[in-house]
């Protein structure tokens, strides 16, 4: 048997957290995505199939910083919690996307709920 690919392997991880993880009009999903220059955040409704809000460090007002670090990770984190509070969204569930709870995953997660997220 090959062996998978880091990219496999994530998306397999993945698969096994999205099995568990849905986000419904109540409590959409707030899924992340991390590449080694940016991270992207979206809040999505599963059950209607659309994206709520979002945020990334693409974004001209993130991309002055420093993009592919913890303090990029938390800037993006507080940006879409406060956008997702503007349309009345409060309660998420996390979904990491299959990478460790750790580094700019975890500081995205911490300034979400510092800024009002709850989950």
């Amino acid at each position: 048997m090959a062996t998978l690919s880091r990219e496999d392997r994530r998306r397999r991880r993945h698969a096994r957290v999205r099995r568990r993880v849905v986000g419904t009009s109540e409590r959409p999903r707030l899924a992340v995505f991390r590449s080694n220059r940016h991270i992207f955040a979206q809040i999505i409704d599963d059950t209607a199939g659309r994206t709520v809000a979002a945020a990334s460090t693409v974004e001209p007002e993130l991309r002055d910083g420093r993009t592919g670090s913890t303090e990029g990770a938390a800037s993006v984190g507080r940006l879409v919690a406060s956008r997702a509070l503007a349309l009345g969204v409060r309660r998420v569930v996390f979904d990491r996307g299959g990478f460790q709870y750790h580094g700019r995953i975890a500081a995205l997660a911490d300034a979400a709920r510092e800024a009002g997220l709850e989950f």
